[in-house]
């Protein structure tokens, strides 16, 4: 590989160009043009809205619904994933990870880039899950909140430890434990994502940013910040300002977020709350500053030099979006060896490379180096040790309690 040679594009550099032909804007990755859908429309009476259509409620299992599994006669995996979200050739045709993998394995990948939306995706297979029927698909990858909804709903099955050796191995320990999924007995990062403080330099003219604080409270910025429609986000952005653990809060913290964002809104300090587009109003300036994903800043800045971050002291909160097996699906142990070909270090690495995100493999720096040195060495890819320290999680929440606190910000963003 030629990553080397005057002249010639990053691994990144080349990912954003592609991505900037297909999709007519300029350094911006697949996942931030969906991610702000992460916040859960249907968990706002999204369930009983299902019910109400005659679709049975899920019942509750320990390790899912299993199958016959086919995986030895039928070498094929159906890959359902999320578009732009995997590494890409030249051309734009083909996934060179997965053609490594099948030449390995004998084992075809069908790869379907069909999920566009997490409650739109979950209302597709809900009734086929809840029917106890095969959903076609053998791996999935949702966003950690929906992979906890769809755990504790019976959904997917339990992983078996004995094809995923690299994937216990590799896992990072930033990742290793959430609350929604202890062990990681159902499901394994496919990406990391953190949320961050972005700003513009020119924007700025002087004016220090290094916390939610100066966002919300600065007359000097005032009707030039933006915070994100993700609830979980923005709350816990603000939660970790405020001295509250976002792993940890109770109904009383969370009403004193909204009541500060609310009196930020009131006065006029928050300009509006934005989903991707928010890339847009930073390059340009129109936000001084605002809450962000790091993968948006890893490409904003291939074209925007005033774009920068800043961790605040308080933390930063970071999330996944998670590689799971559906019931009924024909090729378990087909999908936990692809599952499992990722948490090697040299796709990982290729991974990281192309989409940017945080790459959940430990030890993957190295190998990213000899492909994009730029990327291994950014802490929005790979953070060490002192930046995972800081990173924070939010809670699993109850049917109850999404319902509540979705209801209360889309009120304060005026969803």
């Amino acid at each position: 590989m030629e990553q080397y040679e005057p002249d010639r594009l990053t691994p990144a550099e080349a990912a954003a160009m592609r991505r900037s032909l297909r999709n007519g804007r300029a350094a911006m990755p697949r996942r931030s043009l969906l991610r702000a859908s992460a916040g859960g429309a249907l968990t706002v009476g999204g369930l009983g809205a299902l019910s109400a259509c005659g679709i049975p409620a899920a019942t509750k299992t320990q390790g899912g619904v299993s199958a016959d599994d086919h995986s030895a006669k039928e070498k094929v995996v159906n890959f359902s994933n999320w578009p732009e979200y995997i590494d890409v050739d030249d051309k734009g045709k083909r996934h060179p990870t997965l053609d490594t993998f099948a030449r390995r394995t004998g084992i075809q990948v069908k790869y379907t880039e069909d999920i566009n939306d997490n409650d739109e995706f979950f209302g597709k297979i809900q009734p086929q899950l809840a029917a106890g029927q095969d959903t076609g698909r053998d791996l999935i990858v949702l966003t950690d909140w929906l992979a906890a909804r769809m755990i504790r709903l019976g959904y997917v099955q339990k992983l078996d430890p004995s094809n995923l050796p690299h994937a216990f191995a590799n896992l990072s320990d930033q990742f290793r434990a959430p609350d929604w999924d202890p062990g990681r007995a159902y499901s394994y990062p496919w990406q990391g994502i953190s949320t961050v403080i972005a700003y513009n330099k020119k924007a700025l003219d002087g004016v220090e940013v290094k916390s939610v604080s100066d966002l919300l409270d600065n007359p000097k910025l005032k009707g030039r910040v933006g915070f994100l429609t993700e609830m979980r986000d923005s709350i816990g952005m603000t939660m970790l300002d405020m001295g509250k653990d976002p792993a940890k809060f109770t109904d009383d913290d969370f009403d004193a977020v909204i009541a500060r964002l609310q009196k930020a809104v009131d006065k006029g300090q928050i300009r509006r709350f934005t989903g991707n587009d928010y890339t847009s109003d930073l390059s340009k300036g129109d936000f001084a500053a605002c809450i962000a994903w790091g993968g948006d800043i890893v490409q904003l800045q291939a074209d925007s030099p005033d774009v920068g971050y800043v961790i605040p002291d308080s933390g930063y909160m970071t999330s996944t979006d998670n590689m799971l097996i559906p019931n009924k699906a024909r090729h378990k142990t087909n999908a936990e060896r692809l599952i499992d070909y990722f948490y090697e270090p040299e796709p990982a690495a290729e991974l990281a490379a192309y989409i940017n995100y945080v790459s959940p493999v430990a030890g993957v720096g190295s190998y990213l180096a000899k492909i994009d040195k730029s990327a291994a060495s950014n802490p929005l890819i790979i953070p060490d040790k002192a930046m995972q320290a800081r990173s924070h999680a939010f809670r699993a929440l109850t049917q109850k309690e999404e319902t509540a606190y979705q209801q209360k910000f889309s009120k304060l963003t005026g969803a």
